[in-house]
């Protein structure tokens, strides 16, 4: 066996792997978007799904073709949707977009405990105020 014809091997198992790797990427991309999609109704999804087992590489061209650009948005509002209750989340936990009153009142609260000096109060209270 000749060195090319090795090379050649290789290179075609890479590009094999590689385009099994993306079709499978896809799949499950169009069963997640399926799955995702509630204006499809289940028979509409199940009709979906049997085509995919049976003509997977046909039926994944003519999804991705007719409902490319549906998937995309429902992909971003899902995006959307997660950023808005990560953002939501982080607010409850640390206690919110606190207004300059309510940090100077947190901050004498802390300097009256004896927590914070007397300079690091007056650098919280205009940090608060540069912040208004």
């Amino acid at each position: 066996m000749s060195f090319w014809s090795t090379i050649w091997d290789v290179i075609w198992w890479f590009l094999t792997i590689f385009v099994f790797v993306a079709y499978l990427m896809a799949l499950f991309s169009i069963i997640t978007d399926l799955f995702r999609d509630r204006k499809l109704n289940g028979v509409a999804k199940a009709v979906w799904f049997i085509f995919l087992i049976f003509l997977p590489f046909v039926t994944a061209l003519v999804y991705l073709i007719t409902r490319g650009r549906g998937m995309a948005e429902r992909a971003h509002a899902q995006a959307a949707a997660a950023q808005t209750a990560t953002n939501d989340y982080i607010r409850s936990v640390s206690g919110g977009t606190a207004t300059p009153v309510a940090e100077i009142a947190h901050a004498k609260q802390l300097l009256d405990a004896g927590t914070i000096t007397a300079a690091e109060f007056d650098k919280l209270k205009q940090s608060a105020l540069d912040k208004a």
